[in-house]
């Protein structure tokens, strides 16, 4: 059985007006992922998993840059086996899938790389009396070290 980790375990990074802001957060998370223990990643799905989630973070936080004016905050959730991944923006629009584009061009992939990466994902409207929107997504933890396999 994986280990789950200490439950509810939340970090948050305000981002209004921040330069160099996809970095930030990438950097952000990786911080938070080595105090979770999710770094050093032992194991080849183990690091694959971590860089996944650099990607998705990388890639929720540009679709905000380019479609919403930018993130307002990056909130990271580790508890019961997964992280969450929650980007707030001002704008109302959820998104959507554009017209399917051929993969050998740049551009306009985000939400192909969060439906193939993540375990899932989705956006909501703030809440009462706030404009903007949280896009999320959850990717489960890596596989917790085998200790005393015969080799």
């Amino acid at each position: 059985m994986a280990d789950a980790g200490p439950p509810n375990q939340v970090r948050r990074l305000v981002l209004h007006g921040t330069r160099g802001v996809v970095s930030r957060c990438r950097d952000f998370t990786a911080q938070a992922l080595a105090d979770w223990g999710w770094i050093p990643a032992d194991g080849e799905e183990a690091r694959e998993r971590v860089e996944d989630v650099l990607l998705l973070v990388s890639e929720v936080v540009t679709n905000a840059c380019l479609h919403a004016g930018g993130p307002e905050e990056l909130v990271l959730r580790n508890g019961e086996g997964r992280l969450r991944v929650e980007v707030s923006d001002a704008s109302p629009e959820h998104p959507r899938a554009r017209t399917p584009r051929s993969p050998a061009l740049p551009g306009g992939h985000g939400l192909l790389v969060l439906d193939r990466l993540a375990g899932a994902w989705g956006s909501r409207d703030k809440g009462p009396g706030a404009v903007g929107k949280v896009v999320w997504l959850e990717v489960g933890r890596p596989p917790a070290r085998r200790t005393g396999a015969p080799e």
